[in-house]
């Protein structure tokens, strides 16, 4: 309906045809509907792709996606956000109302903050009722039983009004309903039925802030205050852009094929990554054989499980580009907390490398590079942050988000550091009465650990959680500078070299009937006081401190993590097999487990011994 040249829908029939027209041509004043909420197809396989609506797509492009401050608004590609966009161009100039039935995830979420901002400069009156029933967001909830449409994302009921003669506010009108997260969906529905009118309902009056937020998240206003991590106009040399700690700063490699793209045994990914070039290649010889006569899609054997296509193959296959095996590309990445497997890192391959590939170029900067990564805007997940000396997967933490010490060019040359120059001087200035001693001057790495360290204090995540889930941390000045940055270095030592350490010693139980064995295949076992860990029938290791479970990363503690990532693990639709059990070094994963627990010991005693005061 938004397109220019309805004549392209061959379609139609000339009196449906003629409707559209009609229907094109009519004043129309209200907009009411149930949009279908798809960002799209899971992967480049399903060949399930949304429409593209030139016109439409134009519209967000220069309008939600113009005013987003986001990294990623991939998530404004969803068909409901379309409709939003079209529905408000299609009242042009005259007052009217739109309402939808439709994924509520514009409410809250960082990608849309373009999107909430058009809304308010569209409309004078905006009401939602969030019904929840997000079960991506919490895994409490179950779709059947809390959503009211059974689905597995959250659902909201948009009444967006312009009216701008007589009763026109001076400032757009926002008004929010919550029900309660947990009610079922016949309690929803309820209440729907017994507020039937929108004047019956409580609202609450929100008063959106600069970042064009609706929820605004408690200690907002001090929060914003502070200084920011990363900022996306110094990241792009914007010269009116404010100050911020780290000029660059990038989110986790993304391969869109991980169990083609990681493996614990490098040859296995090798074979692996062979086979896929040569089954691409071949696609591209036929491509060039047949000429403009065969679409490239024809070409992709999509039940072919040795292959994932995903976008970026499927464009590079269209231009006819060539793939080439570089055994440099063949790196170490930390595709989970403290663990690492082998990444093929190349541009054809991972989907986006982002800014990894300047973090990251070469094999010899994972020696000298550090990064500190931390949990991403949107997270659903309390804020976590871990140390990285090597290319960090996206999913390494929640929406990895990356801030290096150095960055490089391309082909590792003209290191330089990352932290600003204007940083420099905030921290400097601040600081000038109490650090007169020359030698105990603040150089970029002190300002470096004191990142660190203070992003670990639990009062800082506690009084800023609500906005460290909207947005990039922001860092306050700590009445003691020296004391956060001796312990994000301290910090630093235990996270990054945690594979060199003593591990913590634990007692071995080996089974009395069989030979010992370090080899895990199943998921290993924690006894429900958790102090026990099974490793495999032959060896149970005792003792494990309570105190090791407090050091967490997200919803889990770092044992945990590697308890879930070390086993043997066969993906579904490839047949690819990851083994992390190690030839070479048989012992690693159980001396690991005491690594890790020493690192999560060391880590609560660190943060434990933190300065109450933080300076927020």
């Amino acid at each position: 309906m938004a397109e220019h040249a309805q004549s392209e829908f061959g379609f139609m029939t000339v009196a449906n045809t003629a409707r559209v027209q009609r229907e094109k041509g009519a004043p129309i004043t209200v907009i009411i509907g149930n949009p279908p909420y798809n960002m799209g197809q899971q992967n480049e396989n399903d060949n399930n792709k949304n429409r593209k609506y030139a016109v439409v797509d134009s519209r967000i492009h220069d309008t939600y996606a113009a005013d987003s401050k986001a990294s990623l608004k991939n998530k404004l590609s969803d068909a409901y956000v379309k409709f939003f966009r079209w529905a408000t161009d299609r009242l042009e100039d005259r007052d009217g109302i739109v309402c939808f039935v439709s994924n509520n995830s514009f409410v809250d979420q960082l990608a849309f903050d373009g999107m909430r901002k058009h809304l308010l400069k569209d409309f004078t009156h905006i009401y939602h009722v969030d019904l929840h029933g997000n079960v991506r967001k919490n895994p409490k909830l179950s779709g059947t039983t809390h959503n009211v449409f059974g689905i597995q994302v959250g659902v909201g009921i948009t009444v967006a009004v312009r009216k701008r003669e007589g009763e026109a506010p001076p400032e757009p009108q926002l008004r929010y309903h919550r029900v309660p997260e947990f009610w079922r969906k016949e309690e929803k529905l309820g209440m729907l039925l017994e507020n039937a009118s929108a004047s019956h309902v409580s609202w609450q009056e929100l008063m959106p802030n600069a970042t064009n937020a609706w929820l605004v998240a408690l200690h907002n206003t001090e929060f914003t205050s502070l200084i920011p991590l990363g900022e996306q106009g110094v990241k792009k040399g914007d010269s009116s852009a404010t100050g911020a700690i780290f000029q660059l700063y990038s989110l986790g490699v993304a391969t869109n094929r991980d169990a083609h793209a990681y493996n614990f045994d490098r040859a296995v990914l090798a074979t692996r990554v062979e086979t896929f070039i040569e089954i691409y290649n071949r696609a591209v010889d036929t491509m060039k054989a047949r000429g403009d006569k065969v679409s490239s899609d024809a070409l992709i054997d999509t039940t072919d499980a040795r292959i994932k296509w995903t976008f970026r193959t499927k464009e590079d296959l269209r231009k006819g580009t060539y793939c080439s095996l570089d055994e440099s590309h063949y790196r170490t990445s930390l595709y989970r907390p403290f663990t690492k497997m082998a990444l093929y890192f190349d541009h054809f391959w991972n989907e986006r490398r982002y800014q990894q590939h300047r973090i990251f170029p070469t094999p010899e900067t994972d020696l000298e590079n550090s990064v500190i990564s931390v949990s991403g805007a949107g997270s659903n997940k309390p804020f976590h942050t871990l140390q990285v000396s090597c290319i960090p997967c996206l999913d390494m933490l929640e929406k990895t988000q990356c801030f290096p010490f150095y960055v490089y060019d391309e082909d590792g040359t003209n290191r330089r550091e990352n932290i600003t120059d204007w940083a420099l001087a905030q921290f400097r200035a601040r600081y000038k009465s109490k650090i007169q001693n020359r030698k105990s001057k603040i150089d970029k790495w002190d300002i470096f650990y004191y990142v660190y360290g203070l992003l670990h204090h639990p009062g800082y995540r506690e009084k800023y959680g609500d906005c460290l889930k909207r947005e990039l941390p922001r860092i306050p000045f700590a009445p003691d500078f020296r004391t956060f940055s001796d312990a994000g270095r301290a910090l630093a030592h235990w996270h990054l070299d945690y594979e060199d350490i003593e591990p913590y010693p634990l007692k071995w139980e080996e089974a009395k009937d069989a030979p010992l064995s370090y080899r895990v295949e199943d998921t290993m076992r924690l006894s429900k006081d958790k102090t026990v860990l099974t490793v495999n029938p032959t060896l149970t290791l005792v003792g494990i401190p309570p105190e090791a479970f407090e050091y967490r990363l997200g919803n889990r503690s770092a044992l945990d993590w590697v308890i879930d990532q070390y086993r043997v693990k066969t993906d579904k639709r490839s047949g690819i097999t990851s083994d992390p059990n190690c030839a070479d070094d048989p012992e690693y994963i159980v001396r690991l487990i005491g690594q890790v627990i020493r690192v999560s010991l060391e880590t609560v005693h660190i943060v434990k011994s933190l300065p109450q005061d933080f300076g927020g």
